[in-house]
């Protein structure tokens, strides 16, 4: 496979132009810019709020200097609070080219999204003479996240990414597992796994800070869908997306946009630090999807059993199912059929192998199912986290 070279030295499996709003009065314009391009390589991403935060911002740096993307195009309405000239300033140190456009300074909707087209199809000449190189296994970061999870999910298709994890970390890959608020109960088995004495004790605090985070807003992460799909406790998802994992030795603990500095397996914590203070740490599965990629995630292995139907803006998302009727149910839109496993047709080390040869396939450029359909969905709301600490990050290997 070969990957587009940028100057920090990853490369990137995609190569798009980003059309970014910084708040919501600008999202109409950014959106139209994007439809009006006709191109599946100009995608759509943002933040909605009008208050400065320190987290969106620092997504928004992730996201718009990831890997694969290419070249950026900021619309702002011009009386934010979102610091757009800091997110441009780091766009453009990144090597990327870089465009502001400033609604209340350029004559309003029509006009702004004339010189916003301008500006894409600038964006995309210049991305066009992006150089690639080899890359392999090793240059990638994979991210999973499981969305609408049934009594199938723990036996199937979680167990099957696991087992693709462990084949890509075997190959040098950084992989990435989350939702510490679905891992509720199963802090000590993973601190087990932990590299560290004092990284396992960073897992477990974290664990023990979603379940008291979700204690206090009253609500978990364990859905009516579930318990319609054959789930009966939140213990028995955890053990399910638990499943995700592996058997690779914990490696490290991030946040949303830390990159993992090697490869190796790493938990991502997704739960705000502090007092609960903007609702739900998660309020839809593409929230998840979208700090995976801010932490450099190539492509998303998505598990399901119930069924999902969303891909994302900047990195691929792989649907594996879970449930055999789900698959045929929805199979325009599903990638891998886990279900397999169920129906005794195959083990999950097969399917296992199978997931790790199409995230190589998509890597190289085959489009997932998601991509096909032209799924880009992205959201990005407020969050607010502390620093990760020394005992977090693995040692140098």
């Amino acid at each position: 496979m070969k990957g587009y070279v940028r100057a920090d030295g990853r490369k990137g499996v995609r190569n798009v132009v980003l059309v970014a709003y910084l708040v919501e009065c600008a999202h109409h314009v950014a959106r139209a810019v994007v439809m009006q391009s006709n191109s599946d390589n100009v995608q759509l991403v943002g933040f909605p709020g009008c208050y400065p935060n320190d987290y969106s911002l620092n997504m928004m740096e992730r996201l718009c200097t990831h890997p694969n993307v290419g070249g950026v195009v900021l619309l702002s309405l011009g009386c934010e609070g979102f610091n757009r000239e800091k997110l441009s300033e780091t766009i453009k140190a990144s090597g990327r080219p870089v465009e502001t456009l400033v609604i209340q300074e350029n004559g309003g909707t029509r006009t702004t999204i004339e010189a916003g087209l301008s500006a894409v199809v600038q964006c995309l000449e210049k991305i066009a003479e992006t150089p690639m190189l080899e890359m392999s296994v090793k240059d990638l970061v994979i991210g999973t996240i499981c969305g609408g999870s049934d009594g199938t999910s723990g036996i199937s298709a979680n167990p099957a990414v696991g087992h693709s994890f462990d084949l890509l970390i075997g190959q040098g890959a950084a992989c990435i597992f989350e939702e510490t608020g679905e891992l509720i109960g199963c802090e000590q088995v993973m601190a087990d796994r932990a590299a560290t004495p004092e990284l396992a004790q960073e897992i477990i605090g974290a664990v023990h800070k979603a379940e008291d985070y979700y204690r206090t807003m009253g609500y978990g992460s364990f859905a009516p869908g579930n318990a319609e799909g054959g789930l009966t406790t939140q213990e028995e998802k955890s053990m399910g997306a638990y499943a995700k994992s592996g058997t690779s030795q914990i490696h490290g603990m991030i946040k949303p946009g830390d990159i993992p500095p090697q490869g190796g397996l790493y938990l991502m914590d997704v739960v705000p630090d502090g007092e609960p203070r903007f609702g739900f740490p998660n309020i839809v599965d593409n929230a998840e999807i979208v700090e995976l990629i801010a932490s450099g995630a190539h492509i998303i292995l998505f598990t399901t059993g119930r069924g999902s139907v969303v891909g994302s803006a900047i990195s691929p998302v792989i649907k594996v199912c879970a449930n055999p009727e789900t698959y045929h149910k929805l199979k325009d839109d599903m990638d891998v059929n886990a279900g397999q496993v169920i129906e005794g047709k195959a083990t999950v080390a097969a399917v296992g192998k199978e997931i790790f040869d199409l995230v190589c396939k998509v890597a190289a450029g085959e489009k997932s199912k998601s991509e096909e359909l032209g799924h880009q969905e992205f959201i990005l709301t407020y969050k607010q986290f502390e620093p990760i600490g020394p005992s977090c990050l693995p040692r140098v290997r």
